[in-house]
């Protein structure tokens, strides 16, 4: 039996453990605060997943020095992955988290490739709403990593009937596609909370999928990378599932809720706030146009209005698709 630690106890993380038991591992899900997992540990349920029983062969603890396992899965917010990526033990380590690191703008990837030149990575990424695969209901993602080797150990460890898991050799274009799609998906629920109509949200997100392919080019993974799971799949769920946060932010914005407001209401991180400045920024560097994704974050900052964004868009100069 494998031993697999996550590392972050959010509902993404908490689901993974559900999941990496129901593949036949011996699980370890750490909490960053003691008393979270002591509780967590005590009722065998998270609060981030109501109704969700934890499975007996997990393990709950707040002591990340002691953990051994055999492959780690990093499921911390990407804002707070470097302060906790220094503290997890050594060995193979699949990110799980999604966005880009606000104060370097690196992708998680080339973060803890500083920090841990030596340790191998792997990427995972997907379609995947954390209530649904921690009850196992029928999903797919990819194991993106460079080495086949260590793909094909990661998708032995976490794949069972109702999680199909595929590997995919560019992690950069995955990391890519799990940042945009957030920042686009902000995009898509404000166009719905405003009323502008279903053609302008379908145009929006295959614009968007347009701007992920060419970031992918610019920043040397495959635009390819971003037809399959980890591109227009995730996308297009977040852009469109009620449970999206980074949608249900867009929606609340789109109805001329102030974002302060809306961020104050939302339970969990929506990684697309801090992304999107970064993810332009990123871009800029890259010389690589990013327009939807520019908007998103002029609307974010206050820098502009909804209507304004969205007018400047449709204004762009005519050309081919």
């Amino acid at each position: 039996m494998s031993r697999v630690a996550v590392i972050g106890a959010g509902a993404w993380g908490t689901a993974l453990a559900a999941q990496a038991a129901r593949a036949g591992n011996d699980v370890t899900l750490w909490a960053r605060e003691p008393t979270r997992a002591r509780a967590i540990a005590k009722t065998r349920e998270n609060p981030r997943l109501p109704g969700i029983a934890l499975d007996p062969a997990i393990t709950v603890t707040a002591d990340l020095s002691a953990i051994t396992a055999d492959l780690f899965l990093l499921a911390v917010p990407v804002q707070h992955l470097r302060a906790v990526a220094q503290g997890v033990p050594a060995g193979p380590a699949v990110i799980c988290a999604k966005g880009i690191e606000a104060s370097s703008l690196l992708l998680p990837s080339e973060m803890l490739a500083e920090l841990a030149p030596a340790r191998p990575l792997a990427v995972l990424s997907g379609p995947n709403f954390a209530a649904e695969i921690a009850r196992g209901l029928p999903a797919a993602a990819v194991i993106a990593a460079r080495e086949a080797s260590l793909r094909l150990s990661v998708m032995a460890r976490l794949a069972s009937d109702q999680f199909r898991l595929y590997g995919n050799d560019d992690p950069i274009g995955a990391e890519l596609g799990g940042a945009a799609k957030n920042v686009i998906a902000i995009a898509a629920g404000a166009v719905i909370g405003a009323g502008l109509g279903e053609n302008a949200r379908a145009a929006l997100i295959t614009r968007g999928l347009a701007e992920m392919a060419r970031l992918a080019r610019a920043l040397g993974g495959k635009p390819e990378t971003m037809t399959g799971l980890s591109g227009l799949g995730d996308l297009v769920l977040t852009a469109t599932g009620p449970m999206s946060r980074n949608f249900s932010l867009g929606l609340a914005l789109g109805r001329g809720e102030a974002l302060a407001a809306v961020l104050a209401h939302q339970r969990g991180v929506t990684e697309g706030v801090a992304t999107a400045p970064a993810l332009v920024a990123r871009a800029a560097k890259a010389g690589c146009e990013v327009p939807i994704c520019a908007a998103v974050a002029a609307v974010l900052a206050g820098q502009a209005s909804l209507r304004a964004a969205m007018m400047a868009l449709l204004a762009r100069p005519l050309r081919d698709e």
